[in-house]
């Protein structure tokens, strides 16, 4: 599959991977038609989705299947109004029909934009103005399809409400005003591939930011963007035809289409699904044992999690290859995966506006700590404030030039709001708003987002050099690093901590000094917690990434 697309398909070292990466890419390329329709007719028996779900629940789907199910959505989206170019947005859990949905999308040339479930009324109103949302396919379940209802009235736009019912519960009432995907799916006419569907620079895909800071974004994509995963999938994740591979990723995340979808099926791989409410790492770990997943890709704070389980109790023996992706993964966290299962956690970086942009690829040897190295498919760059590039071992922006071109699996830009997309992206750079340094090797470091580097008696201190430090002591489970203001010395660093079982029991001034010791040991000195606050939990946004300005906020009230 891949040969139709890469120009060389197998690469042995880092130089060759930089010299001869090169695309080949089609005329109105649309992934659902150019490569999983290619899939079914070339090996229509392989599983191309392994979907379970904690209720017990199982679908193995081939490539054959999916293409007739594709299709009879893409027909029912059709019957329902849906045409090209229409917004869509799905807010459907980890449900089996969103796989069904995005392609079908694709197959008609409508724009989806996947969203969370925990989206409040007001979200989804702003939503459905920003975007002109036409159609709304959602779960069955109470709470979303209420804050859908309550939205309705400020959203003049929508037209079509789908609600769909999980595969235990498909004969549940579906409430008045929303159309009953189990039934009317089923009676879908025939489909007829539309004339036109799509031109690659046509949008496919929109996100909201899930905003660390201020109101989401809308992230919008075009066709290319799919094809920008082939390296996400092939290469970082590694996978082939023979691979089962999991991502655990929320499906109104961006990181559902990097591990659930595009470059996956590049490969061939079999999508495997684990549908749950609520994250436990015993019920991912026995899914993986139970389906003998090969590929596991995750969050940090998964593994942070993994990690204080009894590796004894569970049979990983088919797990090979294991990466990760969100934010930065703490050294810690990664040493101790290895030693219990002897496999390295291979990082990479990207953001909704990217695909991967940095990784460690198989033939890099990884760093722990580091997001590894420049994609050749981007022009990454370091810059400083004033535009010049850094030198190795000093902090700068990760940046991309798009002087010479557009990068294929960059974002088009914010829709509707072209101030936003210029303060990002102008002069041919677009800004990541995300620090790191290079070290003389050319692996990446993290630092933290431009706004949350601290200043402090004339140091900059990275937010991530002092959580790596503190991941280190057996007390912290999770840690945010923040600044907060100092009479003296301008800011002084400040730990928001999320205690160990075990360790709660001691919060108090002579674990606060314990802590502030262990950091001047692991560290440089200047940069241990003059402030520890132990907490419950910390603020994250929806896609669960920890939101440092909220912190910040709520110490500017005290």
């Amino acid at each position: 599959m891949i040969e139709r697309f890469l120009k060389q398909t197998k690469f042995s070292s880092e130089e060759d991977f930089k010299k001869n990466l090169q695309f080949i890419v089609p005329e109105n390329f649309n992934f659902a038609y150019d490569v999983m329709d290619e899939w079914a007719k070339e090996q229509p028996n392989k599983v191309a989705l392994l979907w379970t779900s904690e209720r017990g629940e199982e679908v193995k789907t081939t490539f054959k299947e999916f293409k007739e199910q594709t299709d009879r959505t893409a027909a029912y989206f059709q019957s329902l109004g849906i045409n090209r170019g229409d917004k869509v947005m799905l807010i459907l859990k980890r449900h089996y029909q969103w796989w069904l949905s995005m392609m079908g999308l694709c197959k008609i040339g409508a724009i989806a934009i996947p969203a969370t479930h925990m989206l409040t009324s007001k979200d989804i109103e702003y939503r459905n103005k920003r975007a002109s949302v036409k159609a709304i396919i959602c779960c069955n379940d109470e709470y979303v399809t209420t804050q859908i209802h309550e939205a309705m009235p400020a959203s003049p736009t929508v037209k079509i409400l789908v609600a769909v019912n999980s595969m235990i519960e498909a004969d549940k009432a579906i409430p008045e005003g929303f159309h009953d995907w189990h039934k009317e799916w089923a009676a879908a006419p025939e489909f007829h591939r539309p004339n036109n569907v799509n031109d690659n620079d046509d949008t496919m895909l929109m996100y909201f930011t899930s905003g660390t800071s201020g109101e989401p974004k809308m992230v919008a994509h075009d066709y290319l963007y799919a094809l920008g995963h082939l390296t996400t999938g092939v290469f970082w994740h590694n996978l082939n035809e023979h691979s089962i591979h999991l991502t655990v990723a929320d499906t109104g995340w961006g990181k559902a289409v990097w591990g659930k979808l595009y470059g996956q099926w590049f490969a061939g791989a079999t999508v495997f699904v684990y549908d749950h409410e609520k994250f436990t790492a015993e019920k991912i770990m026995r899914a993986m044992e139970k389906y003998h997943v090969t590929s596991f890709c995750a969050p940090p704070t998964i593994y942070r999690f993994m990690i204080l389980e009894d590796f004894s109790k569970y049979d990983l023996s088919n797990l090979q290859y294991c990466t990760t992706a969100g934010e930065a993964m703490n050294p810690s966290v990664e040493n101790t995966f290895f030693k219990r299962t002897g496999i390295h956690i291979y990082e990479g970086f990207g953001q909704t506006e990217t695909t991967m942009t940095l990784g460690t690829f198989p033939w890099i040897t990884p760093k722990p700590g580091s997001m590894g190295k420049a994609n050749p498919q981007y022009d990454v760059l370091l810059l400083r404030p004033d535009g010049t590039k850094c030198e190795d071992g000093e902090k700068g922006e990760i940046c991309i030039s798009t002087i010479n071109n557009k990068p294929i699996g960059l974002f088009k830009g914010y829709y509707r709001d072209n101030e936003k997309t210029h303060e990002a992206w102008h002069d041919g750079i677009y800004h990541t708003g995300d620090m790191a340094w290079r070290d003389e090797d050319g692996y990446f470091w993290f630092v933290g987002r431009t706004d949350d580097v601290i200043k402090s008696s004339g140091y900059r201190i990275g937010p991530f050099e002092v959580e790596n430090a503190l991941m280190t002591h057996p007390a912290v489970i999770e840690c945010a690093i923040t600044g907060v203001p100092d009479p003296i010395r301008g800011m002084v660093v400040k730990a928001t901590v999320v205690l160990a079982d075990s360790y709660k029991p001691k919060a108090g001034p002579d674990l606060i000094k314990e802590l502030q010791n262990h950091v001047k040991h692991v560290t440089a000195p200047y940069k241990y917690p003059r402030v520890i606050e132990f907490v419950d939990e910390l603020p994250k946004t929806i896609s669960g990434k920890i939101r440092r300005v909220e912190i910040r906020e709520n110490d500017s009230k005290k």
